[in-house]
């Protein structure tokens, strides 16, 4: 073999043992990889700081992943997330920077971490006895604030106080005898040092100076803000995201949250690869179907979507109930109210998502001229309906028969009762009947081989609400599943439901 060639063979296989052994110390492979390496970048308020770090430190300790954090105040961040148009999460002290960056175009799913509110920092002790915002306009008082432009801290002591007539003159007596600064922890810093003798910081940010004593006001107390986390719609990894979100908002983060001083909110259990319950009406299966496949995808979950009656569901979760509770689903999507309202008490708000007509479906060219309800009455007549205590389209049918006062004619031409909705038309198809009562949303799959007869009544209709389980474990999670059904406007219509819920949140 000539001298270059092996030279060549030589350099090749040192870079690829290069490449190799870097890998291995970033954890993209070997024994040592437990998850996989990925590198995520985050976007995190200052004050945010104390909560994050051992968060951050604790996850990629456990999942070999890289996390690369940049501090600063929630606006300055805002500002440069429109500017880079980079990164995977941005962490804000106050909910209404993540609803600015969602207006931008800048986020896709929010979750809350804890609350915060504003107060008064002064020296351990109180030497100068503030009692009250008035006296920080004393000039008298030196006093530190956060810029509002820059940090949430100082955007919301400026909002509150404009509101109570107070802020001009704070803002005099920081501009002339103490000063402005870029996150709440410079503001802290300041106090705790004997820089001024005041600043406003958040309740969170105190309890990480024993220097400094916190001296809580009404005109602040009232005023308490959100701590949200959001993805950022530019992330290249949404899934991988979303886990470090989940992980920020679950069990695991609130427990440091709350040792770190915030006031943490109750967020979902923490599991790396969640599995949720979701019981949906046979009805609604056309239209949410691909949103619970992408919702899996996206999140990196599983959702176990079990499609039936709504009075099989119904027995289901009372049979459970019965017994420990275990396995009771998380989310109930149902064909209508009618059924919702049977188990509601098991269930936190719920809202209408859609609607659905109910319809006579019966065979191409309608052979025997079917008209209306009253046609169905007529001698010799075969008729398909729900079973009432198992499917909602039953028992929608027999409450609208009832109300027009032909229950009693028409149920001796039933020839068959189903147990799930999506029966029904089936036996137009096959002809194994003359008409079924059926759900609009049935009829249109099967459009070239039935025809459809309008129902001329208020009863005709079954409204889907959505709601979430008292006694999930993954209320967020579920919470995020509804928000991409509310935007599955196009998936509905398709269906051929009238979309309800455009402007609903749960």
């Amino acid at each position: 073999m000539k001298r270059p060639v092996l030279v060549g063979i030589v350099v090749l296989l040192v870079i690829g043992g290069l490449v190799t052994g870097l890998r291995v110390l970033r954890g993209g492979g070997g024994a040592g990889s437990r998850r996989g390496s990925t590198d995520l970048v985050v976007y995190c308020a200052a004050g945010l700081k104390p909560a994050l770090e051992p968060l951050v430190e604790e996850y990629q300790k456990r999942y070999n992943v890289d996390i690369q954090v940049q501090y600063a105040g929630s606006g300055t961040l805002l500002s440069n997330l429109q500017v880079a148009k980079s990164g995977d999460l941005y962490l804000a002290a106050d909910a209404g920077y993540l609803e600015i960056a969602r207006k931008k175009g800048l986020v896709d799913e929010v979750l809350p971490l804890a609350h915060m509110r504003p107060v008064i920092a002064v020296s351990k002790g109180n030497p100068l006895r503030i009692t009250g915002v008035e006296e920080l306009s004393n000039k008298k008082v030196r006093v530190a604030l956060a810029n509002p432009d820059a940090a949430s801290i100082g955007k919301q002591t400026r909002s509150i106080l404009q509101k109570a007539g107070l802020w001009e003159a704070l803002e005099a007596n920081a501009q002339e005898n103490g000063v402005f600064k870029p996150t709440v922890n410079e503001v802290a810093n300041d106090v705790k040092l004997g820089s001024v003798d005041a600043g406003v910081i958040w309740d969170a940010t105190a309890n990480f100076y024993p220097e400094v004593e916190a001296v809580h006001v009404p005109v602040f107390d009232s005023a308490v803000k959100e701590v949200q986390v959001g993805v950022l719609k530019a992330s290249q990894q949404p899934t991988a995201t979303l886990r470090l979100a989940r992980f920020l908002n679950s069990t695991e983060g609130n427990r440091v949250f709350r040792r770190m001083g915030f006031d943490a909110i109750d967020g979902d259990k923490w599991e790396w690869s969640p599995e949720i319950t979701f019981y949906c009406g046979a009805v609604n299966r056309r239209a949410v179907e691909e949103v619970v496949k992408a919702f899996e995808d996206r999140e990196g979950v599983t959702v176990n979507t079990v499609y039936n009656g709504c009075g099989i569901l119904t027995a289901q979760m009372r049979t459970i109930n019965q017994k420990d509770g275990s396995g009771f689903p998380d989310v109930y999507m149902a064909c209508d109210r009618y059924y919702l309202e049977t188990v509601k008490n098991w269930f936190q708000e719920d809202r209408d998502i859609s609607d659905a007509d109910i319809v006579i479906a019966v065979p191409e060219g309608n052979p025997k001229n079917i008209r209306s309800l009253r046609d169905l009455t007529k001698p010799g007549m075969r008729v398909a309906v729900g079973q009432p205590e198992q499917c909602t389209i039953g028992a929608l049918t027999r409450i609208m028969l009832r109300k027009m006062g032909i229950y009693e004619q028409l149920m001796p031409n039933v020839v068959t009762q189903t147990a799930s909705s999506a029966l029904l038309v089936p036996s137009v198809v096959t002809k194994s009947v003359d008409a079924a009562i059926a759900y609009g949303t049935d009829t249109k799959a099967e459009a070239d081989k039935i025809d459809e007869i309008s129902i001329d009544s208020p009863y005709a209709k079954a409204v889907q609400p959505f709601s979430i389980a008292r006694s999930s474990e993954y209320k967020y999670l579920s919470r995020r599943l509804f928000e991409d059904i509310l935007n599955a406007r196009e998936a509905f219509t398709k269906a051929g439901f009238h979309f309800l819920a455009d402007s609903t949140e749960i």
